[in-house]
């Protein structure tokens, strides 16, 4: 039986960063650090009894979720991630320079992102019971969020508990340096492959070269120029990219199989729908050609795709009250976000949500992943300044 390791909400944000990075907790493997959160979370519901009603918590698998019911005119949503890529020796955390002398901390996880994280905890805890508090406030902690769409835990609560996403605005705590990041880009992933016979390569007319019949497609996306477009001022870059590649069997056989992944970043003024079919276009497929798990054979010549991965993007929002506030809060500094994230899962509910957190988002999954210590101060002030206005 392992024993929860111990949390403190009330420490300093780059403190609770150091603490957070210290629990490994890569995806599948996040029940120790979702344990830790709950139970500090609990500690601060034992506080005085007249607080009791006015903070709930519930745990849905590894997600972890409070909430205050003060009854404020609007309600915030704060919600972060707990999982990080797998772990390059790089856990626990180290102190350390960057090449401006800054103190910085090393570790996985420091910037993708329980820097974050930590500023959205130490948050709750200092304000949740606070007079100056001016919203109520929901915290989301959830789990999977590294890996495919299936497994992510807000997506879970989107579905079973969507309750728990309702508020009058989200920010989500993806590295951002500090600024605010606008919407996000949505993203498909298909994986496009070409049938062919195999043959020894001394006898190549008894077989049909797979790869050969890949190669148009590729060519197409090689030559594809990607959009941009301005939105609420932030401007979005779509982008068109083979991400992995195989073929072959043997150095003198032709390949009776090639395939690829291909992923389409697209601005959010695009729909899903709108998106899928931009990017068959593009690639000169069209939807007869889906082939759903390889659930049938197909001929050799033919090209076929299945969707692995396919997901909407959202819209900035900055127009929105509370948005503005925020804006005014962190001096003005707004950018798109290129990037796929979890604010459009809140945009699918209606929800105006927008990336705010700590850290280059460059560093994100290296084996030197780091925060500067001084972003995580300045998101804690700004956070607190927004959320006491």
């Amino acid at each position: 039986m392992t024993t929860c390791q111990k949390l403190d909400l009330h420490a300093d944000p780059v403190e609770l960063t150091r603490q957070l990075i210290d629990i490994p907790s890569p995806s599948h493997s996040e029940e120790a650090i979702a344990d830790a959160i709950e139970a500090a979370l609990r500690a601060l519901a034992d506080a005085p009894e007249e607080a009791s009603g006015r903070l709930e918590i519930a745990r849905f698998g590894n997600t972890v979720c409070a909430r205050t019911h003060r009854g404020a005119s609007d309600r915030v949503v704060l919600a972060g991630h707990i999982d990080t890529v797998p772990i390059a020796d790089n856990v626990p955390h180290h102190m350390g320079k960057d090449d401006s002398g800054e103190d910085v901390i090393f570790g996985c996880g420091a910037v993708d992102m329980k820097s974050g994280l930590a500023v959205y905890l130490n948050a709750f805890a200092q304000l949740w019971d606070a007079a100056e508090l001016a919203h109520d406030l929901t915290l989301i902690a959830y789990d999977g969020e590294e890996i495919a769409s299936r497994y992510n835990g807000l997506g879970h609560l989107q579905r079973d508990h969507p309750e728990w996403l309702e508020a009058d605005f989200a920010l989500l705590g993806e590295p951002s340096g500090g600024m605010v990041e606008a919407g996000c880009q949505g993203t498909i992933r298909l994986r496009v492959t070409a049938h062919g016979t195999r043959a020894h390569s001394a006898r190549a007319w008894l077989g049909h070269n797979a790869a050969h019949d890949l190669a148009p497609v590729m060519t197409r996306i090689a030559e594809y120029q990607p959009r941009r477009i301005t939105i609420d001022g932030c401007e979005y870059r779509e982008g068109l990219n083979i991400v992995h590649l195989e073929s072959g069997v043997a150095t003198n056989t032709l390949p009776d199989e090639a395939w690829m992944f291909v992923n389409f970043r697209y601005a959010p003024d695009r729909s899903l729908d709108q998106a899928m079919d931009h990017m068959l276009e593009a690639l000169g497929l069209d939807r007869g050609q889906e082939n759903p798990g390889g659930e049938k054979e197909a001929a050799p010549g033919e090209v076929t795709y299945e969707v692995d991965d396919a997901v909407g993007g959202a819209l900035p929002g900055l127009g929105q009250p509370a948005a503005q506030a925020l804006i005014d809060a962190v001096g003005g500094n707004v950018r798109a976000k290129f990037g796929w994230t979890d604010v459009a899962r809140f945009s699918a509910q209606g929800v105006p949500a927008v990336n705010f957190g700590s850290g280059d988002p460059g560093y994100a999954h290296k084996e030197d992943e780091q925060c500067p210590v001084t972003q995580i101060t300045e998101l804690a002030q700004s956070l607190r300044d927004y959320l006491t206005a």
